[in-house]
């Protein structure tokens, strides 16, 4: 229940100090670490101890009080733990929710329910409100916020409340600082490039566009790094990436948001098979730093990555897992009829084979590929930015990793060929033509960029918060973003 301002007047005044006048309090240790250095001490070793510590955090949960014994719970990032407050009036004005700054002895203080048992405490000593709670604050112990919309239309409260999903973060920070280990360690640089772009290129998909006032044009918010990373490769970089936010004006669902965030990594003077062995490396490694496993449950599957990954073309993992085999499709027509038989739906851009080769593969295996899986040869209509195969124009040098039916990784050997580019671009533009929005932008820029040569080179993206989601067996991409995007409350009813 709201408080009226006389009420929230009241509750200042009844303090010694203004809660919202505190600038600072100077801890000496963290929660954790008291509860990881004297759990096993006995009631009475901790008396003879008599250490004092000052400590910060949140009051949560029912503050108990037993006549002139008063017990609350104080949470900071790193824990929970009792406070002991005996005789102490001034406390009495403290609620649940309130920030404060304590100092106090660790003790142990005997459980009410079990005779012989103890709980760590530490007894308040003095105490200083540092921030002033002024809405009711659920109980950790009885209730956890249910409602997934509410909760994170509310973040700060289902962080608060469910602590759990505040390790999910933790675990994010954990990941995306190993990932920048392992290739710091390679020797990779990594550099920052623009998120206000001319041109929405590097992926298909549909852009953000905003207007900047002063230079009286419209910019496209990015929807990969590829590009500007590759312009790093023709300026004398060899082995760079780029951790950062990608934004595409698409649908949300569990699997997709609007900006995400994405690591695009690029390496001069090698291909798309060095790039698949860097990807399995890179996951093995996050399994042994991260999770300490290799073997764990997503998406309602037991995933293992003990063993080297799978490794099987599109259109052999086509025929294994609804037996079509399109090595056998010679023409267009063909391709057609197979697709009318299966009740395939295409769009009007979807007319050559490869493109009915990718939706067969969207449509019916990609969801059965459950444990890791390199699917490599694709199309080469559906891979504008990747060299065709040395001895088969029509497929691309290109790989997608699949783990748990879904997407996790992109890679391929980079096209650096202008003339080529220019003709690829060229065909882009004419399925946008016939209704696909999610074509890049025809890329002049990088079309003079590659003019002045850039390296054979390896390319390769990862979706970070797909891997958060696996590594925290999350289902949904909510879970892994501290503030995603959500549906209008008005848009939900």
């Amino acid at each position: 229940m709201e408080l009226s301002q006389e009420e929230l007047r009241k509750k200042f005044t009844d303090l010694s100090q203004n809660p919202f006048q505190q600038t600072k309090f100077s801890r000496n240790t963290k929660i954790r670490k008291i509860i990881k250095e004297f759990a096993n001490f006995s009631q009475e070793k901790l008396r003879l101890e008599n250490k004092a510590v000052k400590i910060a955090g949140r009051i949560i949960n029912r503050i108990r009080r037993f006549g002139e014994l008063t017990f609350a719970d104080l949470a900071d990032q790193s824990g929970v733990v009792q406070l002991k407050v005996v005789r102490n009036k001034d406390f009495a004005r403290v609620s649940s929710g309130d920030i404060i700054g304590i100092t106090g002895k660790i003790c142990k203080t005997d459980l009410q329910e079990e005779k012989n048992k103890q709980e760590l405490s530490i007894e308040i000593e003095e105490f200083i409100v540092l921030a002033k709670c002024q809405q009711t604050l659920p109980d950790t112990a009885h209730y956890k916020l249910k409602d997934t919309e509410e909760r994170f239309r509310k973040r700060y409260l289902d962080l608060l409340v469910n602590t759990e999903n505040r390790d999910i973060l933790i675990t994010r920070h954990k990941i995306i600082q190993s990932i920048r280990q392992f290739l710091d360690q390679k020797e990779f640089i990594e550099i920052e490039t623009p998120i206000l772009v001319s041109e929405a290129s590097g992926a298909q998909a549909k852009p953000f566009i905003t207007r900047h006032n002063k230079l009286h044009r419209d910019f496209h918010l990015r929807i990969a790094t590829e590009i500007p990373l590759k312009k790093l490769l023709v300026g004398g970089f060899e082995k760079v990436y780029e951790i950062g936010r990608i934004f595409r004006n698409e649908g949300i669902d569990a699997r997709h948001n609007p900006e995400f965030t994405t690591i695009e990594v690029y390496q001069a003077y090698e291909n798309s098979e060095h790039m698949m062995n860097l990807t399995e490396k890179l996951l093995h490694y996050l399994a042994k730093e991260i999770l300490k496993k290799e073997e764990f449950e997503f998406n309602s599957h037991n995933i293992s990555l003990k063993e080297n990954f799978r490794k099987m073309s599109m259109i052999a993992a086509i025929k294994e897992h609804i037996n079509l085999d399109f090595s056998q499709v010679n023409n267009l027509e063909q391709a057609l009829e197979l697709a009318k038989k299966h009740n395939l739906r295409l769009e009007k851009f979807q007319k050559s084979i490869g493109q009915v080769i990718l939706a067969f593969f969207e449509e019916y295996v990609e969801k059965k590929l459950v444990q890791p899986t390199f699917i490599y040869d694709y199309p080469i209509e559906v891979s504008p930015l990747a060299k065709n195969k040395a001895e088969n124009k029509d497929i691309a040098d290109r790989f997608e990793l699949y783990i748990g039916g879904l997407e996790f990784a992109n890679g391929y050997s980079e096209l650096n060929d202008p003339i080529e580019q220019k003709k690829r671009f060229e065909e882009q533009t004419k399925q946008k033509e016939l209704g696909n929005e999610e074509i890049a932008s025809f890329d002049k820029e990088f079309l003079e960029a590659l003019e002045y040569g850039m390296p054979p080179a390896g390319g390769l993206g990862i979706g970070i918060d797909r891997l958060i989601m696996l590594f925290t067996e999350q289902n949904s991409i909510k879970e892994v973003i501290a503030f995603p995007q959500l549906k209008s409350k008005t848009e939900e009813k």
